[in-house]
């Protein structure tokens, strides 16, 4: 048997990782490990127009399965193209290992063509990037990285120079068991002691929520119904809160709705779980704050905090929900539950009026109608900016559908290379981006990798020819919206052209049909639905500062865009609450 180069030995080591698939850019510093993928029948290249997809791509497939993905790019330009991808994944706490092929080995240094020193530039967006400069490194070392991934959730970065991927392999050494799952972190009995007396002693608790939830609803849901609590949530934590919540008082933030604001400002103790929620403003700062998270450098850093309790959601509401005592008085969960309907029903009563006649079309409409007729396991991805609006408020998690974006980095243009990443886990799960046209343009080109790859992908494209949010703030903030208008083509045709299946809709009445043809396409499809772009009515008393720094409480209605179905899940709550 032919001994093995570092290429060779590099891609089994990923593939006995978990990693399935390796999205990149071919290149010359990189033709070792792709050629070495070519021959190995454990993991697939998955060739994409733009490195930076390959990276958002990686970290949708890492999200949706909680395994380690993996990216590549070639030296230089290659891999500098991964970093806006990269820096998403690694505030998402995806476990994703990127491959930075650099130079020639003998170059670095020297000022070579196409020189960068990658395992410094990624240092900012990563727990782990080192180089390797020799072949006897290569096995640990990407061992380590991969451990860092894992077991810390977030990005590692290995620099590989292709001259040394070609060098033979050290001789084989002991195999090393990797870490593929994260341990549950549980309190110390002095931090649960305490945070049980605090809960005690509060006559008003209000739970508020993060994607740290993931996997603890039914803990969440006992430890709320417990200690009467309203439960408020945050973007991220949407999808693993809001569903079968009989205490759910809406989403906080710009985007929120409902009651969120006034129950966690309201209560005499909050509770932050799971959640690193950047935006200050909303948060209290006169009641008292305790929080949990398993990440320690995150207690503390948005808000003033009274306990701070280093612990999973999960496993820290397990020790928790034996301890408090059950509270009898409801009151203030009752009231909460009240305003939140009566929050929520000024709000639709002014977006669905003659919305399914309205030209051009409400976006409103758009996402109501998708979240009727997507399949109950869907996944979405969202285009950062107005999209997000519309999913915060439209689509209805359940337990079993996905929601995921670049909801902490805030990039344009992820919601395609993330779907198709999310497309690529599972060939018949029904995968839906909601795009902008401003983001589906940024990326336009792997528009192709859907036709390269047949992946199914539906692409529901917001098509309002306007940056919208952008222009929003500076609506706001009394300035002209300048430089925000797209000139943009007929999006269906460019799509026919390209050999995808593509409908172009302006009228209301055409929605549902072209939504039903386009799920039922077996390839790709768009749907080019043409969106009004003055879909949001500004009240005059938002200070422009809050809005470019997204702080302000979107329980006073800052964007007065519908709620969707938020209202009849209120309304359904409030049939828990007691009648005089």
């Amino acid at each position: 048997m032919a001994k093995q180069n570092v290429a060779e030995q590099f891609v089994d080591i990923l593939a006995r990782a978990g990693v399935e698939r390796l999205y990149g850019v071919v290149g010359d510093s990189l033709n070792p490990v792709v050629d070495a993928v070519r021959r190995h029948s454990g993991i697939d290249w998955v060739h994409v127009r733009h490195e930076e997809t390959a990276a958002f791509a990686a970290g949708a497939e890492a999200q949706i399965t909680g395994k380690l993905a993996a990216c590549a790019g070639s030296c230089g330009p290659g891999n500098l193209h991964l970093i806006n991808g990269l820096y998403d994944a690694h505030r998402s706490m995806a476990p994703v290992l990127a491959l930075a092929s650099q130079i020639p080995s003998s170059e670095i240094g020297l000022g070579y063509f196409q020189e960068t020193h990658p395992d410094q530039l990624f240092r900012e967006c990563s727990h782990y990037s080192e180089l390797i400069s020799n072949a006897r490194q290569m096995p640990r070392l990407l061992r380590t990285a991969i451990q860092h991934a894992v077991g810390r959730g977030g990005v590692s970065v290995v620099s590989l120079p292709g001259d040394i991927a070609d060098e033979p392999a050290p001789e084989k050494t002991t195999d090393t068991a990797l870490v593929t799952s994260r341990p549950t972190v549980r309190p110390g009995d002095a931090d649960l002691d305490r945070l049980v007396r605090m809960i005690d002693e509060a006559g008003k608790v209000t739970l508020f929520c993060g994607s740290g939830t993931a996997g603890a609803h039914a803990e969440v849901m006992e430890f709320a119904g417990r200690i009467k609590s309203p439960v408020a949530h945050a973007l991220r934590g949407k999808e693993w809160i809001q569903y079968d919540n009989p205490y759910d008082v809406g989403m906080s933030g710009l985007l929120g709705y409902g009651a969120a604001y006034e129950a966690t400002h309201e209560c005499d103790l909050l509770l932050l779980i799971g959640t690193d929620f950047p935006y200050n403003a909303f948060l209290p700062d006169d009641v008292r704050i305790a929080q949990i998270d398993v990440r320690p450098e995150n207690l503390g850093r948005r808000s003033r905090l009274d306990h701070a309790v280093w612990g999973d959601a999960r496993e820290t509401l397990r020790c928790l929900i034996p301890r408090v005592r059950e509270k009898t008085n409801r009151r203030f969960l009752d009231r909460m539950l009240k305003k939140h309907a009566d929050a929520l029903e000024g709000v639709v009563s002014a977006y669905t009026r003659k919305v399914d006649k309205h030209v051009p079309i409400h976006p409103e409409y758009v996402a109501a109608v998708l979240d009727d007729m997507a399949d109950g396991d869907a996944v979405f991805t969202v285009d950062t900016g107005m999209c997000n609006v519309w999913a915060a408020r439209y689509l209805s998690p359940n337990g079993r559908r996905r929601i995921i974006g670049s909801f902490s980095h805030g990039s344009m243009a992820n919601a395609l290379p993330m779907a198709i990443g999310a497309q690529f886990t599972d060939r018949h799960r029904q995968v839906v981006s909601l795009s902008g046209d401003g983001g589906f343009t940024m990326l336009m080109g792997d528009f192709l990798t859907l036709v390269q790859h047949d992946l199914p992908v539906k692409i529901v494209l917001f098509d309002n020819s306007t940056l919208g949010m952008v222009e929003l703030e500076m609506l706001v903030a009394g300035l002209p919206s300048h430089g925000v208008t797209n000139v943009n083509p007929d999006f269906a045709a460019v799509a026919e052209a390209c050999g995808v299946f593509g409908v172009r809709v302006e009228k209301p009445k055409e929605l549902p049909k072209a939504l039903k043809a386009a799920f039922r396409h077996r390839g790709p499809a768009l749907v080019d639905v043409v969106t009004d772009p003055n879909a949001l009515s500004i009240p005059p008393k938002i200070r422009a500062e809050m809005v470019t720094g997204f702080a302000l409480s979107a329980s006073k209605m800052v964007l007065d865009g519908g709620v969707g179905r938020m209202l009849q899940m209120a309304r359904s709550n409030l049939r828990n609450v007691p009648r005089p």
